[in-house]
């Protein structure tokens, strides 16, 4: 039986949204060169219901695709709701939630994926010259950008040449003709690790990815969980069941039986072609393409009438940062927290396009430790900035626990109040960084070093135990008795 829920079933999860009112079926004609692009970035901007566009020009009867699969909602209670039904989680979950239920799976014990023979995703087959990406609707996205990228809410796989790994990672790829992708595979990440094993024995990277994904899967395709550590076993402990795999046609990889579409062949051991510019996840698209790995597609499978899920990179928030962002700081915070330090929480700001995370103190094991704050920095620091993790997130924020970390409101008074100018900011320019951060000198992206910072919103007797004077706030300047009469009586107050 192929497995059912929003977490585990793509087809489910855009039901749910759509019972919910979370997406809006669009059954007018839409165009997938840019108009697609265009709805779903207002949709993101006006944090509208994702579009799930019915009727695209030039493609055939039944081709859908889904934009904003994990925007936000508009801001109240089921804001997260997308997200959450990711992990099967109710709508009404919010950050803690999700960050705990992340970091709890990373310390059960995996549930590897289980081979069935029912396998939606092999509902239609094409192999050798059959293969024609053209068919499918892909989508320019951005006027700037140098093609339309089918791989914007997918994942690759690949297999060490051992068969002793088997990595699921989320990256771009870029429509390069009828029977090939261009993409990055850097060689810090977990594909690039893998496919430098093949090149060393001379061979291509056998290779699938996987579109219209189950949910869950696909955001542990995006969490820097540790090299060597296989997602699909983790995705199983997140979600209670095994993921359900189906062996592909042409490689012998395994991919999610009831995946929308999945393509596969292999990368390239040395064939390379200009991918970009494209609209990035830090808001900015650059007028450059850069040369990178070549993927050819031997074979492509998919479901009937396929979902093409779609992430229109740029300003935040959109997938990078509610997804992405949010497996950084589950990661980080099992980290930090199994390193010893005092550490409540760590949140990668969406608002801050993944440049920044911002971490929360428990003073009270602040006061315990005895500690300085150039000390706890350096600790963070050596934690955090060895790790794939700390490569991805160039700055880190320090702020005491009664700040909630997930509001950009209170993370920008702490800044605004406790940040001390000229002390409060440490530099870690020998650090190792991802590259793709904008504000990098040629010379730093040239080293893949440079650019870290973590900066203290710790005040000096928060170390002690202590907070200058009380937030004037309703929870901190008023009886909670009142509080809670004040929010029985809301309403009749005249509120709604």
């Amino acid at each position: 039986m192929t497995q059912h829920g929003p977490a585990v079933d793509f087809r489910d999860f855009v039901d749910e949204l759509l019972a919910a009112g979370d997406a809006v079926a669009i059954d007018r004609a839409v165009d997938p060169h840019l108009e697609v692009g265009a709805i779903t970035r207002r949709a993101y901007e006006t944090r509208s219901p994702a579009p799930l566009f019915g009727s695209l020009v030039g493609a055939a009867p039944g081709f859908r695709i889904l934009g904003a699969p994990a925007g936000l909602g508009t801001p109240g209670a089921q804001e997260y709701g997308r997200l959450a039904a990711h992990f099967g989680l109710p709508r009404r979950a919010r950050p803690r939630d999700i960050l705990e239920k992340l970091v709890g799976a990373m310390h059960a014990a995996p549930l590897p994926p289980v081979v069935v023979a029912d396998s939606p995703c092999k509902q239609n087959i094409r192999t050798g010259d059959a293969v024609d990406l053209d068919e499918f609707p892909v989508p320019l996205l951005h006027q700037e950008d140098g093609g339309p990228y089918f791989g914007t809410y997918g994942f690759h796989v690949v297999r060490s040449p051992d068969g002793e790994w088997t990595s699921w990672s989320v990256a771009r790829t870029m429509l390069h003709d009828r029977n090939t992708l261009v993409g990055p595979a850097m060689p810090q990440q977990h594909i690039g690790m893998i496919h430098q094993m093949w090149r060393a024995r001379g061979e291509h990277t056998p290779w699938a990815m996987v579109l219209g994904a189950p949910p869950a899967a696909l955001a542990a395709a995006g969490m820097p969980l540790p090299a060597h550590v296989d997602e699909g076993g983790y995705v199983g402990a997140l979600t209670g069941s095994p993921v359900e795999v189906v062996r592909t046609e042409t490689n012998g990889l395994y991919v999610p039986a009831n995946a929308e579409i999945v393509l596969e062949g292999y990368l390239s051991r040395d064939e390379t072609a200009p991918e970009g510019p494209m609209g990035e996840y830090h808001g900015y698209a650059f007028s450059e393409s850069k040369p990178q790995p070549v993927f050819h597609v031997e074979a492509v499978t998919h479901r009937d009438d396929p979902i093409l899920p779609v992430c229109a990179a740029g300003l935040p928030p959109e997938e990078n940062h509610t997804v992405w962002g949010t497996m950084i700081s589950a990661a980080a915070l099992d980290l930090l927290r199994s390193a010893g330090l005092p550490v409540d929480l760590a949140w990668c700001s969406y608002e801050a396009a993944g440049c920044w995370m911002v971490v929360s103190v428990d003073l009270r094991r602040l006061r315990e430790m005895r500690t300085t704050e150039a000390k706890l920095v350096r600790a963070v620091a050596d934690v955090l900035f060895a790790s794939h993790v700390g490569w991805l997130v160039p700055k880190v924020v320090l702020v005491a626990d009664d700040i909630d970390v997930t509001d950009i409101d209170q993370v920008v008074w702490a800044m605004a109040t406790r940040y001390h100018p000229g002390t409060g900011e440490y530099n870690f320019p020998e650090a190792p960084g991802i590259p793709m951060v904008p504000y990098l000198t040629p010379e730093e992206v040239r080293s893949g070093r440079g650019g870290k910072s973590i900066s203290s919103c710790l005040l000096p007797e928060q170390f002690h135990g202590t907070t200058r004077g009380t937030t004037a706030s309703f929870r901190g300047s008023y009886p909670r008795e009142l509080q809670q009469t004040v929010i029985d009586n809301w309403a009749d107050y005249g509120y709604r």
